[in-house]
């Protein structure tokens, strides 16, 4: 009984990393995507020559 419950814990557990670093992957791609999308949609400067930083830092 007690492999039986091993054995099924161990199932457990990987489905639900296997699940977790998925989801970890398509947070990233969407991360990815707004940063790259940060770089084709920045703002003008106030001066008009250059043109501005999307974020903040």
């Amino acid at each position: 009984m007690v492999p039986i419950i091993l054995v099924l814990l161990l199932a457990l557990i990987l489905f639900g990393a296997g699940f977790a670093l998925k989801a970890l992957w398509w947070i990233a791609v969407i991360v990815l995507v707004v940063w790259l999308l940060g770089f084709v949609i920045r703002p003008a400067a106030s001066a008009g020559k250059q043109r501005g930083r999307w974020y903040r830092w």
